[in-house]
């Protein structure tokens, strides 16, 4: 069962194109990635961009790692 998140996504196509990261937050479990892994990858793939698989996952302890210098 696939839930819609229409308002969601039609939020990150809008403003996909204005030079910002697009940071998508939320409590654990309630579609973050998904959203972005699977329904925006596929609208991507069906406006033809060939690189959609280049969109990259950072985890808040990756970052910390990346500032800190750890």
């Amino acid at each position: 069962m696939e839930i819609k998140r229409d308002q969601y996504l039609n939020q990150l196509i809008r403003k996909k194109d204005n030079g910002r990261v697009k940071i998508i937050t939320g409590v654990r479990r309630c579609g973050k990635s998904y959203l972005l892994f699977e329904l925006f990858r596929k609208y991507l793939l069906e406006e033809g961009v060939v690189d959609a698989g280049a969109n990259m996952e950072l985890k808040a302890e990756e970052l910390k790692k990346l500032m800190t210098g750890e």
